[in-house]
């Protein structure tokens, strides 16, 4: 990993769709050199894949809550049923195992007040060992980045 393949790491967190001609003359290398360097970076781990960012307040989900759960008993079982439950609930567009006085984080993306409480209601709180759960509105995003490059 050397000072271009961060370059190329930083252009193509910015615009994955670019072409390797444009993206090599935004890092001074040629299309070809470019390609290998891409290709090296991806068979390395280091470029996990590509994806399309979604505007998720187009999709009908602009209202997004971040919610601290607790479990009632921190052993392997209700982790790992706990952490089932959350894959299988849309609503829930990122989840954290936590240290701390929480046991996970999540973000979860919905329409509005009112979805959100029909998922808390209806959903968060009938999950299997879930002992408490706090609830934060984020009132505006301040930074969006993906990844962190040297």
């Amino acid at each position: 990993m050397d000072d271009i393949d961060t370059k190329i790491l930083r252009h193509l967190q910015d615009d994955a769709r670019q072409s390797h001609h444009d993206l090599g003359e935004r890092v001074g290398l040629s299309p070809s050199p470019c390609a290998r360097r891409i290709r090296k970076l991806e068979e390395a781990g280091y470029i996990l894949g590509y994806s399309a960012r979604i505007d998720e307040a187009k999709m009908g989900f602009g209202f997004s809550v971040f919610v601290s759960v607790r479990l009632d008993k921190q052993i392997d079982s209700h982790l790992e049923e706990f952490e089932r439950n959350v894959r299988n609930c849309s609503e829930i567009v990122d989840c954290w195992l936590m240290t701390g006085s929480f046991d996970y984080m999540l973000r979860v993306a919905v329409a509005d007040l009112t979805e959100f409480e029909t998922f808390l209601t209806g959903t968060l709180t009938k999950v299997p060992g879930v002992a408490s759960i706090e609830s934060s509105i984020p009132i505006r995003r301040v930074k969006n980045q993906f990844s962190r490059l040297r």
